[in-house]
């Protein structure tokens, strides 16, 4: 979740780094650098925080050259520092890497026997000197490139330069994406095309494996097993701003897209299959400390809170252990009985949200062990938690949140597996189990996102209404609150979440054929009560869009709309709804013509009371 920018060619490089760097500030980063070939020698320049900082230190003395790469670090491993940043340098090799390595450790420890040094704490250094390495086995950059991919496991987008062969940058990339393209002065690369579209809009998407060559006036492209192949470059017809998009009309829509990625990036390198276990390094409780905690505690504000709902559901199944749920801004003005060792997870996209943090220091000052579920590296959250589990999604620009909300769910998915292995819950076998089941998460959410045509033609029916009912049960209940807060957010249109069974005790008096109902019904043990549910409101003239698993066609001719989602275990059934009613939200605002990157009245991040 970070940014690439190379060029070789007749112009100064640095200019050009600085200014594509300028157009990849949109993704989100910590830390910033670029590495200038010349002379037979490299000058890298790094800094931590925004590319002011950058800009201030190559003030100092002047650095030249044509050929060069540069970079805008997301942490992943290792915190933000300086040291951390890269481009990162082992012998005669210069890289840069977009992605994370998950057999990281095991390579390190290889290399450290060979006599490695280590200057970082990222998995990118790895990289530089199995590159390094290979070189001084008398291999040219790019059959170094080619040879180094098979020991990686993980993702990576990788643009390299050696001193042994100057005035050329080699590239390659694996789950990442990178894109090259050529004009008359040099040849360029990046992680999108936003940089690339003030100096050229022909270009070339890699495919996985495939590695790239880059002189002044050549590009070369060979397939994973070294043979030369031919390509025909794309021509871009975006503008900048679009481009920032990938080409989505706005930032929302891109992020719902990006959920595949996010499920599989959160999930990488935290789980080892062979014991069944989830692997969270940056955790900070030992075994003991989680098998004597009396209680846990989930707080949260807003989507937040709704994550944190659907983990009360996956501790009580997974863990069968008590855990209470609170929102941020009532946590902190009761007299919570919180006790020592108690283990208290604060969740927040930004790691600033006010109530959030105030009940974090809350329960620390009360002796509770705190673990923040965050996006924000380095966010005051992140900072003062114990613990941390981030969720890897990368920037989210738009107010109302969606990969977020689902990266929150994916590592409480993991946190319960690994909680729930500790205390014995879960056998090594159901553990593998379970993770057979997340790994099948973005391949579902694919499916989802492939039939959105369907969701947007219910949307044109009822964009506009005045009011909308969600009903939902068991770990669907926070889904149907989330459905609802959702389209509240982005569309102004009132609506509300609702326990299914709880629509007798006094929604049912609101019902009638100007209110839609959208009723999430899987194949589980409440699939009949959810059902009778659905007869209720049908028979007060209401419409209904119910959310039904796959094969599931018993509501075919009660609803006025059925869409399915695969079918799934029950616990994972709330992601794949909601992507679903994500998408039904986007497309009702959407067709009253709003802004539903930035809904009025909202900010992203809530820093005060």
């Amino acid at each position: 979740m970070c940014g690439i920018i190379g060029y070789v060619g007749r112009d100064s490089a640095t200019s050009i780094l600085i200014s594509g760097l300028r157009r990849l500030e949109y993704r989100g980063y910590d830390s910033a650098g670029i590495a200038i070939q010349h002379n037979g020698s490299f000058d890298i320049r790094r800094s931590v925080g925004k590319l002011n900082n950058l800009e201030a230190n190559l003030q100092n003395g002047s650095i030249e050259g044509t050929t060069g790469i540069g970079h805008t670090r997301w942490a992943t491993h290792g915190r933000p520092s300086e040291q951390n940043a890269h481009p990162h340098r082992s012998g005669d090799v210069v890289l840069v890497h977009n992605g994370i390595i998950e057999n990281f450790l095991t390579l390190r420890h290889r290399l450290e026997s060979e006599g490695f040094r280590f200057e970082s704490e990222t998995d990118t250094e790895v990289i530089a000197h199995l590159l390094s390495s290979a070189i001084k086995r008398g291999r040219t950059l790019d059959v170094a490139v080619r040879q180094v991919a098979h020991d990686l496991q993980g993702s990576y987008a990788i643009a390299v330069m050696s001193l042994a062969e100057p005035g050329r940058i080699v590239v390659s990339r694996s789950g990442c994406p990178l894109v090259i393209g050529l004009n008359g002065t040099g040849a360029f690369l990046a992680s999108d095309v936003t940089p690339l579209l003030s100096h050229t809009r022909e270009v070339v998407f890699l495919e996985d494996g495939e590695v790239g060559i880059l002189q002044e006036s050549e590009i070369q492209v060979f397939d994973p097993e070294g043979r030369p192949k031919s390509f025909q470059p794309e021509t871009i017809h975006w503008d900048a701003e679009a481009a920032e998009k990938g080409g989505y009309s706005d930032f929302m829509m891109k992020e719902i897209h990006e959920q595949p990625q996010v499920i599989m990036d959160t999930l990488r390198g935290r789980f080892d299959y062979e014991t069944g276990e989830a692997d969270l390094p940056d955790l900070a409780m030992t075994k003991e400390e989680l098998l004597n905690a009396k209680r846990f505690w989930i707080v949260a504000c807003g989507t937040s809170w709704h994550a944190g709902l659907v983990g009360k559901y996956l501790f009580e199944e997974m863990v069968r252990r008590p855990i209470q749920v609170d929102i941020g801004s009532e946590f902190r003005y009761r007299e919570p009985m919180i006790q020592q060792g108690d283990v208290f997870i604060a969740i927040s996209q930004s790691g600033e949200t006010a109530d959030t943090l105030a009940a974090a220091r809350e329960a620390k000052r009360r002796g509770a062990r705190v673990l923040a579920i965050v996006n924000a590296v380095g966010s005051t959250l992140s900072r003062e938690a114990d613990g941390i589990i981030y969720t890897r999604c990368g920037p989210e620009i738009s107010v109302a949140s969606t990969k977020a909300f689902t990266g929150q769910v994916i590592a409480l998915y993991l946190l319960a597996l690994h909680v729930g292995r500790v205390h014995e819950v879960l056998t090594p076998e159901e553990g593998r189990w379970w993770l057979d089941r997340f790994l099948t998460l973005p391949g579902h959410v694919e499916h989802i996102l492939k039939q959105e045509k369907s969701i947007e033609l219910i949307a044109h029916q009822y964009a506009q209404k005045r009011n909308f009912l969600y009903l939902g049960r068991g770990i669907n209940y926070p889904i149907a609150l989330e459905g609802a807060l959702k389209l509240k957010e982005i569309s102004y249109i009132h609506a509300e979440g609702y326990p299914a069974g709880e629509m007798k005790h006094g929604p049912i008096a609101l019902i009638d054929s100007e209110m839609p109902v959208v009723v999430l019904s899987p194949k589980d043990r409440l699939y009949e009560k959810s059902v009778s549910n659905l007869m209720e409101v049908r028979a007060r003239s209401a419409p209904v869009i119910a959310f039904v698993s796959e094969g599931d066609h018993a509501l075919d001719k009660v609803a006025d709309h059925v869409f399915h989602i695969p079918d799934v275990h029950p616990l994972l059934t709330p992601i794949l709804f909601t992507v679903g009613l994500q998408l039904l939200a986007y497309h009702i605002a959407n067709s009253r013509g709003l802004d539903v990157d930035r809904p009025r009245n909202l900010a992203k991040s809530v820093t005060v009371e």
